[in-house]
């Protein structure tokens, strides 16, 4: 049967959101499925005029586009992401000064060592309390056995740096080439299951590509960008006074997507989560944006006591939920979920302040969403909504791209809420120091 062909809508979309060619470099070492496209951070680069003299902050840094474009650009950049097998890859893939030699004599040493490794009948396998975080039949075990003896040959390299970039390549491998995961809304398993997949030819060939990248880079000047581990919500612990010129990044949507999903097999693998109160200890480091992250103890809430257009979709969604006596569950606890999610975005925003240079330039990529009992949740408009509140100016909402909703059919939203801040005076709110 032939296919039909995709309206222009349809193309625009796809190619507004895909790696385009030219952009590989670094940033395709690793990357989540769904990443905002370093042309769009280029595009806010140039119409915010900055230049080298400038500092630029990811808050919600994820696996580096912002902060990768911009050491491209010459640009000095700073990020701060929760998620460790995050952080960990835009710390990797801001290292440039490795050597392609230095590259390869590590890649040498790993695959004598794997292909060495004596055959016997007991594959390598995760432990009980490792599968109890993986979706079942994540990664077949030929292919698993493969990436573990990978690991523990990389786990033996003496070069610290270069055994960074082994294990990065190793992540991308074990989830393109090895697992059986596909991607879309959320996390699921193909029914084709991948059982004899050459892990170790492909971990060879990307690290491959990794080292030719850094060829092209060698004895270049290079802008200074960095990641730093920590909480978006908690900045000013982070960053100097009035350092920052501008900030290019996406937060999590509010929606029913598990975040820590997307990475949990190589976060398992390179053993940044070991057990369930590794991943609970992660979900709370997190702002809440679904409802698998929400704790009892939470307060974002609080925050957003005095933005009613928020709280109007909030009581949406609850009378939806009575009229359709959605009253356990997961479902129960949607409206939490959207004051959760905007107080955690207002807290953000009010401890960006402080180190926000005056006139600085802002840009936020979000999406609209239908996840919560199909009420609309206008993420863009109450984001601008909320930032307003704080004594920012928004400058406009700009179109991105739009989406189809899995739940409604309809086409919503991506777009980027362009704000600035002036400056202002401090005073309390909530407990704590913030501006008005």
């Amino acid at each position: 049967m032939v296919s039909p062909v995709p309206d222009l809508q349809t193309l625009q979309n796809f190619y507004r959101n895909q790696l385009h060619e030219g952009d590989r470099a670094f940033h395709d070492w690793y990357r989540f499925i769904l990443s905002f496209p370093p042309h769009l951070v280029r595009a806010y680069i140039d119409q915010f005029g900055l230049t080298a003299d400038a500092m630029i902050l990811d808050p919600f840094c994820g696996t580096g586009t912002t902060l990768v474009e911009a050491k491209k650009c010459g640009i000095p950049a700073m990020g701060i992401e929760a998620n460790p097998m995050a952080h960990f890859a835009s710390q990797t893939k801001n290292y440039w000064q490795l050597t392609p030699e230095r590259v390869m004599a590590g890649v040498d040493r790993v695959l004598a060592q794997a292909i060495a490794e004596p055959v016997t009948q007991d594959l390598l396998r995760f432990t009980p309390e490792q599968e109890a975080l993986l979706l079942k039949n994540s990664i077949c075990d030929r292919p698993l056995h493969q990436c573990l003896l990978l690991a523990n040959a990389i786990a033996e390299l003496p070069d610290p740096l270069v055994q960074n970039l082994c294990k990065l390549a190793l992540a991308d491998v074990a989830v393109q080439t090895a697992s059986n995961l596909k991607f879309g809304p959320e996390v699921g398993i193909r029914r084709t299951k991948v059982e004899d997949a050459d892990v170790l030819a492909a971990w060879q060939l990307k690290v491959t590509e990794m080292a030719a990248d850094l060829g092209q880079v060698q004895g270049q000047a290079m802008a200074i960008t960095r990641c730093d581990r920590g909480d978006a919500r908690r900045l000013s612990l982070a960053c100097a006074p009035e350092s920052i010129d501008a900030v290019i990044t996406s937060p999590p949507y509010p929606n029913e997507k598990d975040y820590t999903r997307t990475t949990r097999l190589e976060s398992v693998l390179l053993g940044f989560l070991r057990n369930q109160q590794d991943l609970r200890h992660l979900k709370q480091s997190l702002l809440r944006s679904n409802t698998r992250n929400v704790f009892s103890a939470d307060q974002d809430d609080a925050w957003i006591a005095e933005n009613p257009n928020v709280l109007e979709v909030a009581a949406a969604i609850e009378e939806r939920k009575h009229a359709l006596q959605k009253t356990s569950g997961f479902e129960r606890l949607y409206s939490r979920v959207v004051t959760l999610y905007f107080g955690g975005m207002k807290r953000h925003l009010a401890d960006l302040r402080p180190i926000l240079r005056p006139g600085a330039q802002l840009a936020y990529v979000v999406g609209d969403q239908a996840s919560f009992l199909q009420v609309l949740v206008r993420t863009g408009e109450l984001l601008a909504d909320v930032a307003e509140s704080l004594g920012y100016e928004v400058v406009s909402l700009d179109l991105f791209r739009t989406r189809v909703s899995s739940k409604t059919g309809e086409h919503l939203r991506e777009e980027v809420v362009r704000l600035q801040w002036r400056g202002g005076h401090t005073h309390r709110q909530n407990g704590e120091e913030s501006l008005y």
